[in-house]
């Protein structure tokens, strides 16, 4: 009870001084808002896109690795002459791969057309993406259905004219949501709508089924060279879930240098690419970005730091009477101590209030222009509260030290 009181007169201390010495106090609280701000809004930001970019990343498939011709990630001397020289994976590969593979849940054969119409009756939509896969498709990446189906492995095999499209694509050509079922021309083809995407939205990688229409490989055979690298061919495997993506890797190493015939000590003609090659890439670029955000953050905290100690001394010396008075009357040391200390602190969490404030609010603003939802978690809140309270109990040990040292005769008779 006695601290509680003490915290209460304390507090109204420090609010009785934000009344009386407005400017004086909110130019100190300033730099504490800025700092709070700052580490919090770059905490914020670097979690949104980090969440963000690994929503994206998931999207690959856990434990899926990708058999294409470029590697997603170069040194600053990679010789690009040697991959542009590379052979794209082919149908070959793909068939090998199902025959010999014995850590593989699943093996697909993949190809993509970009920037084609799609057409149902008067209704068009341009810069569609026509991608062509194998029956495992489903199994090695992750998507769902607003409605209907994948198709089968009979309609696989036979090549038959099915399509599944992306949700932007159903509901610009079908306004009223009956896509399934219809016929709709794709490059100069008519095929039938199985199935329709769940929407997924635009992502930071860009990998999305919205505007994409799956079909069959077999019956994209009747239209393009599924053998040219113009179409991006990869293969994708993911392993089996009891087996660790190290163990699925070495594997596919092996077996495509024995498919592709590559003698001991000759270099891989082929890149096996994961998603946590992209994963350990962002942590490190994230972990730069938030020293960074906290470096800047920690300077306008330290200025805001140094003025709360500027207050709590000038309000020492303003109420040494005062002092001098309650330690006449027994008021002992720590009391003393503490009442300044606790105004610090009081002052401190003011300005990350404030700073949290402005987060909170800049969070509907970034929501409103890019339609981001930004990401303001307990941990950021509780680390803003946090810095608030140690900055105060630094910026305030000082004065308030001095302020419990005071000689009680003195300071009644100092003005």
């Amino acid at each position: 009870m006695i601290f509680l009181k003490l915290f209460r007169e304390s507090f109204l201390f420090a609010w009785d001084a934000l009344r009386q010495n407005k400017l004086r106090t909110m130019l100190s609280l300033l730099g504490v808002t800025i700092g709070i701000f700052t580490i919090i809004a770059v905490f914020s930001a670097v979690d949104t896109l980090r969440g963000n970019l690994q929503n994206s990343v998931n999207k690959l498939g856990n434990n899926s690795i990708y058999i294409q011709k470029w590697p997603w990630l170069f040194s600053n001397d990679y010789p690009w002459w040697k991959f542009y020289q590379r052979p794209v994976p082919n149908y070959r590969d793909f068939e090998e791969l199902q025959k010999r593979s014995e850590t593989a849940e699943a093996i697909s054969f993949e190809i993509s057309v970009d920037n084609r119409n799609i057409k149902y009756k008067s209704n068009t939509v341009e810069g569609a993406s026509i991608d062509a896969a194998s029956q495992d498709h489903n199994r090695t990446w992750n998507f769902s259905f607003d409605g209907g189906r994948y198709f089968t492995p009979m309609e696989s095999r036979t090549g038959a004219p099915v399509v599944d499209i992306g949700f932007d694509i159903a509901s610009a050509l079908f306004p009223n949501g009956d896509a399934v079922g219809k016929k709709i021309k794709v490059m100069g083809r008519y095929v039938t709508v199985i199935g329709v995407f769940a929407k997924e939205g635009e992502d930071m990688l860009g990998i999305s089924k919205d505007k994409q229409v799956l079909m069959p490989l077999n019956y994209a055979r009747n239209l393009v060279d599924i053998k040219s690298d113009r179409y991006n061919p990869q293969i994708v495997v993911r392993g089996k879930s009891n087996l660790s993506e190290l163990e699925v890797e070495s594997e596919l190493q092996g077996l495509m240098r024995s498919i592709r015939r590559l003698r001991p000590g000759v270099d891989d003609n082929f890149s096996l690419n994961k998603s946590t090659l992209i994963s350990n890439q962002l942590d490190k670029l994230f972990d730069m970005v938030n020293v960074i955000g906290f470096i800047i953050g920690g300077f306008s905290i330290l200025v805001g730091g140094f003025g709360i100690a500027n207050i709590m001394f000038v309000s020492v010396k303003e109420r040494t009477n005062i002092i001098g008075i309650q330690k006449s009357l027994g008021a002992k040391n720590y009391f003393i101590l503490l009442q300044f200390l606790i105004e610090a602190i009081a002052l401190c969490l003011m300005g990350g209030l404030i700073g949290l404030l402005f987060v909170y609010l800049g969070t509907f603003a970034v929501k409103a222009i890019a339609d981001i939802q930004v990401v303001l978690d307990m941990g950021n809140i509780i680390f803003g509260l946090s810095t608030s309270v140690i900055i105060g109990i630094i910026s305030g040990i000082v004065p308030a030290y001095s302020a419990s040292r005071l000689n009680p005769v003195e300071a009644i008779r100092s003005n």
